[in-house]
């Protein structure tokens, strides 16, 4: 097998590969919810939370704390209807608390 000293952009090497391709969509994806769902939370809690992986019709935010994970919990029917209303096919919301390693 030989090496190429040739580099590329995620872009360019996601076009090349279908299995790249799809994970770059659904970071999109998942990006795109954050950024719809954003101006629901609480001022406080938004640098907490950061989009998660997408499977199927449930999305995960990671969340750095258990209060932040709460409070999300109360929030969920009207982040569903908000992501519904955008045209998000979201249909349930996990929530995962990050490590404190994971958040520095």
């Amino acid at each position: 097998m030989r090496r190429s000293n040739t580099s590329f952009s995620v872009l360019q090497a996601s076009l090349e590969s279908p299995t790249l391709a799809r994970l770059v969509d659904l970071s999109a994806q998942s990006s795109a919810c954050l950024r719809c769902i954003a101006g629901l939370l609480p001022p406080a809690l938004r640098q907490g939370v950061q989009a998660g992986p997408l499977e199927g019709q449930a999305w995960c935010l990671l969340v750095d704390s258990t209060a932040i994970a709460a409070k999300l919990r109360q929030l969920q029917p009207l982040l569903l209807e908000r992501l519904a209303r955008e045209g998000h096919d979201i249909t349930a919301i996990r929530l995962k608390v990050r490590a404190a390693s994971a958040r520095g």
